[in-house]
């Protein structure tokens, strides 16, 4: 697969129906789902997404149960990264196969798919582990995808 810089990268996804998930996954749940499309840059892709997720807001979720998908296409990488409160009641295993369930859509060209089931897969647990507040339930953070920095 050719390199992507961000802007070919938003071309090829459907940015409604990937925010369209994240509003449908955050409904059942009181945590937090953001994505963040990072453009080029050169260093630790691990870093680069504990900083975009400290520079979103995500560890200030009231149940630490933020969950970003960190994704840096023209380096064809991609980081899921989940908050203390969530990563204690899923594991390690549970962020594998969502990087699984990114990668293999990734590597087929399917972006949007692989975002949307991603998102899928996190809303799910999410939902189990965190079930909505009811009334006292905010949505803590925007259902928009982010484009800032890395």
């Amino acid at each position: 697969m050719r390199l992507l810089t961000r802007r070919q990268f938003l071309r090829h996804i459907d940015l409604p129906r990937v925010e369209e998930a994240l509003r449908k996954a955050e409904q059942r749940t009181s945590g937090e789902v953001r994505v963040s499309l990072a453009p080029l840059f050169w260093g630790n892709v691990q870093r680069a997404a504990e900083l975009a997720f400290e520079r979103l807001g995500m560890t200030a979720t009231r149940e630490r149960n933020g969950v970003l998908l960190f994704v840096v296409p023209a380096r064809h990488r991609f980081v899921v990264l989940g908050d203390a409160g969530i990563h204690a009641r899923v594991g390690q295993d549970f962020w594998d196969r969502v990087a699984k369930v990114l990668g293999e859509h990734f590597r087929t060209g399917d972006f949007t798919g692989g975002l949307v089931a991603g998102i899928q897969e996190i809303g799910e647990q999410l939902a189990l582990h965190f079930p909505p507040l009811g009334e006292k339930d905010v949505n803590e953070l925007p259902d928009t995808i982010d484009l800032g920095k890395p």
